[in-house]
């Protein structure tokens, strides 16, 4: 995963592996469990008949967990029910500017990192304004999905995290859940000496168009290298979204999830389709 490059026009990044008080400090934030909320457990008994019958092929999908050595997650309406630079915006009192803008982006006038760009011009997020949210809008994490990775981790297989948002706003959910910050790929935010929002790191893979393709592939080959010869890791998305969809290949399957929105573009390209992690164990 590429780093930040700290010599650009003397910017710096915010993530939460550095403290809350100062932003040079690269020491590992601390666990800030208020930052997450927790929905309750759900089962897949509990799912409503609306739902239930939005699945396909989920005894399959499950066998195919079984057979993965590493599974990578989608956050944004996936690991947690929100989506964090929406929900940014709104805190920022830019939300209606900024789901303008996503309908635009949506008819294909402009690139990923483009859209990614202008949603940021608009918001200009300060990094005083992004503790004040994580403090006061903490992420809720799906239904199941703290289950489900344990299960995961209980199995020897690895989890990683690809995210088209930002460190800033995920560390702390990878955090709750015990996923290394090194297995997440996400944005990076640049700020000024001010604490003024800059820009972004636009060397992050998933700043762009096939980013999650990108970092599937880094993955791939940084476990293969520590695999004997002739060997590849199985490895599988779950997401919600297109760009989750497009990520396979390079990853070797794609498991839909629905359990907060339903795409319906997705559900019908994707060939598994869960609305409950606990569907998968």
């Amino acid at each position: 995963m590429s780093r930040l490059n700290k010599s650009l026009f003397g910017l710096v990044a915010i993530s939460a592996s550095t403290s809350a008080t100062s932003v040079g400090n690269s020491s590992v934030m601390p666990q800030l469990p208020l930052l997450v909320s927790h929905s309750a457990s759900s089962s897949a008994t509990t799912i409503s008949n609306k739902t239930a019958d939005r699945t396909k092929r989920v005894a399959e999908a499950k066998e195919i967990i079984r057979a993965a050595d590493i599974v990578c997650f989608d956050v944004d309406s996936t690991v947690i029910q929100e989506e964090g630079i929406d929900e940014l915006a709104e805190y920022c009192g830019k939300g209606q500017e900024v789901a303008n803008l996503t309908r635009e982006a949506m008819g294909g006038t402009m690139t990923f990192q483009e859209a990614l760009r202008r949603r940021l011009d608009i918001i200009k997020p300060s990094q005083k304004q992004i503790r004040d949210f994580l403090r006061t809008t903490p992420s809720t994490l799906s239904p199941g999905i703290n289950e489900f990775i344990q299960h995961l981790k209980n199995e020897n297989k690895k989890v990683y995290f690809i995210s088209g948002g930002f460190h800033s706003l995920i560390d702390p959910v990878a955090q709750e859940l015990g996923i290394p910050l090194t297995n997440l790929f996400a944005n990076k935010l640049w700020f000024d000496y001010k604490g003024n929002y800059g820009g972004f790191d636009v060397n992050q893979p998933t700043s762009r168009s096939g980013g999650k393709g990108e970092a599937i592939t880094q993955i791939r080959n940084f476990n293969s290298s520590q695999l004997q010869a002739n060997t590849q890791s199985k490895i599988v998305m779950i997401g919600d979204g297109a760009t989750d969809l497009e990520s396979s290949p390079p990853a070797d399957y794609f498991i839909g999830y629905g359990g907060n929105v339903v795409r319906e573009s997705v559900r019908e390209r994707a060939q598994y389709f869960v609305t409950d992690f606990m569907q998968l164990m």
